[in-house]
């Protein structure tokens, strides 16, 4: 079950990101600056409302175009995404979203060569010289100039911007959007990804807002009855999880969880490796399950077990 919940994720991560990234190629979805409308599936979104047609319909008319074709729909998809959220937390970070999708990949760069998963952690392994931090870093001075382009391709086309990197004849703005923005996302990745990730996504905020209203919302639970299977582990849960949080704790403290359940698969390995197959302490829970997460903390019934020993 664990691979073939991980096989999914990945299926949904990197299709969700292949989206992202060519989305403006094949006008699946952008905006055109030059034409002033969206563009889905290859199709102009002008509710109706170009210049052409403004004699044709009167004022009511108009707003009942725009009301049909603009703002019910956005209504239904916000309302969608919220219920969403509502109900299973960060769903759309932790299996869709590329920025999340990006952490991750960083996290396992910078720990192959740094001994590290953030910046602020401190090194596992030690290591001289810069050239492991240079490959880092160059990996996200690359990831970010991706970045920048493909959000600017969302509103200039990108065969023009292609076109105008090759001629050197880019105008003064898309050049300097493009450095800016590099820079700003390299130090993003760099530096903060997963800060970004927990305080400054409004959409991942979104959803931890929505998520917390509900009480029986899918969350982390642990088995405290099982606890003593946890003495001899060193917190791998914790050390596994993206956004560095305390997996086994209560819900207000798991706020940011992107339901990824890669604590889970740690977890898993954990009790194979050491208790002989046993199922693993930690699992997704709902409806009155979930309520007991919100009450106590298990990691003091760790710590508690500890001491006793």
């Amino acid at each position: 079950m664990t691979i073939s919940r991980e096989r999914l994720r990945t299926v949904s991560r990197y299709s969700f990101y292949l989206l992202f990234l060519l989305a403006p190629w094949l006008d699946i979805f952008r905006f055109d600056l030059t034409a002033g409308h969206f563009v889905i599936l290859g199709h102009a979104w002008i509710f109706g409302l170009e210049p052409s047609q403004y004699q044709c319909f009167d004022t009511p008319t108009q707003v009942r175009h725009l009301v049909l074709n603009f703002i019910l729909p956005v209504v239904f998809l916000v309302a969608a995404f919220i219920f969403i959220s509502w109900k299973y937390g960060r769903l759309y970070c932790g299996w869709l979203c590329p920025h999340f999708s990006v952490v991750e990949s960083i996290n396992r760069l910078m720990e192959r060569y740094l001994g590290r998963v953030t910046f602020w952690e401190k090194a596992s392994i030690e290591h001289k010289g810069i050239s492991r931090w240079l490959i880092v870093l160059s990996a996200c001075i690359i990831i970010a100039f991706v970045w920048a382009f493909t959000i600017l391709s969302y509103v200039i086309p990108p065969q023009n911007l292609i076109q105008g990197i090759i001629d050197v004849h880019l105008s003064f703005g898309p050049v300097i959007f493009l450095l800016l923005m590099t820079l700003v996302l390299t130090l993003d990745f760099f530096f903060a990804r997963h800060l970004f990730c927990k305080y400054g996504c409004s959409v991942g905020m979104l959803q931890s807002f929505a998520w917390m209203g509900n009480r029986k919302a899918l969350v982390i639970g642990f088995d405290k009855s099982r606890a003593s299977l946890c003495q001899s582990c060193d917190n791998e849960c914790d050390k596994a999880c993206p956004m560095r949080l305390p997996v086994r704790g209560i819900k207000r403290a798991k706020i940011t969880c992107t339901q990824c359940g890669i604590c889970l698969n740690a977890c898993d390995a954990v009790q194979v490796k050491a208790h002989n197959n046993e199922p693993r302490v930690i699992n997704w829970v709902s409806g009155n399950k979930a309520i007991e997460v919100d009450r106590k903390a298990a990691g003091f019934e760790i710590k508690r077990l500890k001491k006793s020993t």
